[in-house]
């Protein structure tokens, strides 16, 4: 008797939405019908609005099902599901689904396809490739390779991630270390959540090939402590790595040293500041450090740091399997290579989307994300997370990708964009912006500490009409203080969603002042 493969996400994600049940209602109803199955809990695709989607390995190709609740299971059973049949909850071969097909999926080739925690899974699907060309060569030319690329950090500030490496490199120090910067707290973002459940062995890999790069034999994944899911699935790998040799003492046979942690972030959205997170590991309170030194010269315990995010060093092991111009070939101008594009709020199709840099804004939200869930006009999108630029939807047309969002004022941040229709209330949303700063700050820097919270009692002043020309004025002023004097991006960036919301829509702001006289 064959045995039928069945996957159903084990993603945070599906979970939320009852992936949990839909397994095991598939095991119980096997089990009745004396059909033998081997149920893998895969990553998520990223079509979320499609989870919990179940997938049927029939005849070597995936049929997906979604979105499945547990009590369609019995029916699809009866609907002969495991021979790809006929069902209303049935799309198709999965690799035919036009949201996957037409991608170009490089850093998450292998998420929702592979057993996450299978090393015999991931070397069939390419996995451990990059590691061994880097092993076959010189640290200055694993550098070189990178470089070359164009792989920018992926976390926000996209410093080329090749220069950081040669400085570390280069640096003195009695130990160097890599750390992966998993905090990602920034509104609708979920791809490294997302990777690092779905293919942690792949983050592994990209640090291991990190730490032969510039000389450095541990490293550290800093997880948020609200992704419990993302934390056992990366003490789970780094135990399969070293069990199957490319983690630990002798890498593959090659006598070069390697090891792995994971500590949990302390909960606080500064945490994702790269210095704030290296005071973290240390234990200390996690505040800003004043620069220089930079991480590279004196970082974690005082030593030359790499720091990068978790997409920066997932993307590295499909450079040196692939090669630096086959990466470089993907993306415009100084944006080469492909992002992770995650799309999230009022919108009907929310998910991942992994595409070359060069789509604009509205082909995201509309093509792919189908325009707003309500039904209503798209009103706004805020790219880069909480301290991102709102653009109106004349802006729409803005190529995604580092400068052209520069240009527009803006950012592209860690690629999250979160959508609103025309029922937003932009003075509203300014207000928050000031707010999530004042709560969230350090308390380092004065610009930062006190300006956030000057802020937003001048635009709750404004939306209670008070003095509104006045109140505007010193607004403006306080956000370009705050923008020049912060020590880091928390208090430097705040007031990009909210000048963004003042240019592009003012009239909520002097509505808000008339309401309330």
């Amino acid at each position: 008797m064959s045995v039928i493969t069945i996957y159903v996400p084990g993603d945070a994600g599906a979970l939320a939405v009852g992936a949990d049940a839909v397994a095991t209602a598939i095991v119980a109803q096997a089990q009745a019908r004396g059909t033998a199955i081997k149920l893998v809990r895969n990553g998520s695709r990223g079509m979320y609005w499609l989870e919990p989607l179940v997938e049927v390995e029939v005849a070597g190709r995936r049929h997906a099902y979604g979105p499945v609740k547990a009590r369609d299971v019995a029916g699809l059973f009866e609907a002969n599901f495991l021979n790809a049949g006929q069902h209303p909850l049935a799309l198709g071969e999965t690799e035919n689904l036009a949201w996957l097909r037409n991608q170009e999926r490089l850093t998450f080739q292998r998420v929702g396809v592979t057993d996450p925690l299978s090393l015999s899974d991931y070397q069939a699907h390419d996995g451990v490739s990059g590691l061994r060309a880097a092993l076959a060569m010189a640290p200055a030319d694993i550098i070189k390779a990178v470089t070359d690329s164009g792989l920018r950090g992926r976390g926000g500030a996209a410093f080329p991630t090749g220069i950081k490496w040669k400085t570390v490199a280069e640096a003195a120090g009695t130990q160097k270390y890599i750390v992966c910067n998993a905090d990602e707290g920034d509104s609708g973002t979920f791809a490294d959540r997302m990777l690092m459940e779905g293919d942690p062995l792949l983050l592994i890999e990209g640090m291991t090939i990190a730490g032969l790069a510039v000389g450095a034999t541990q490293g550290y994944v800093y997880i948020r402590s609200e992704y419990p899911h993302a934390e056992r699935a990366m003490r789970a790998a780094i135990e399969v790595a070293t069990a199957g040799g490319f983690l630990g003492a002798d890498i593959l046979g090659s006598r070069r040293a390697f090891t792995l942690e994971v500590r949990r972030g302390a909960g606080a959205y500064i945490c994702g500041e790269e210095t704030s997170l290296l005071e973290s590991i240390e234990g200390k309170r996690g505040q800003i450090r004043f620069k220089p030194p930079l991480p590279a010269h004196k970082g974690l315990f005082g030593q030359p740091t790499v720091v990068n995010n978790v997409l920066t060093l997932a993307t590295v092991p499909v450079i040196l399997a692939k090669g630096a111009q086959f990466y470089g070939e993907y993306g415009r101008g100084r944006s080469r290579g492909t992002q992770p594009f995650q799309l999230a709020g009022n919108v009907k199709q929310g998910g991942l989307i992994e595409k070359a840099f060069g789509l604009t804004l509205g082909e995201l939200i509309f093509d792919w994300g189908g325009g707003s869930a309500s039904g209503r006009p798209v009103r706004t999108a805020q790219v880069g997370g909480p301290l991102g630029a709102y653009l109106p939807p004349a802006h729409f047309d803005t190529p995604l990708d580092y400068e052209s969002f520069a240009a527009r004022k803006a950012m592209l941040g860690h690629g999250g964009v979160v959508v609103f229709d025309d029922t937003v209330d932009m003075a509203a949303m300014a207000r928050f912006a000031m707010e999530f700063c004042a709560v969230e700050s350090c308390g380092k820097c004065t610009p930062c500490r006190i300006g956030s919270v000057r802020g937003r009692e001048l635009i709750e002043h404004i939306m209670a009409g008070r003095e509104v020309t006045r109140n505007l004025a010193t607004l403006h002023d306080l956000c370009d203080t705050m923008i020049s004097a912060s020590l880091c991006a928390l208090g430097g960036m705040a007031p990009f969603p909210v000048l963004s919301a003042l240019e592009h829509f003012p009239d909520d702001f002097v509505r808000a002042g008339r309401d309330a006289a």
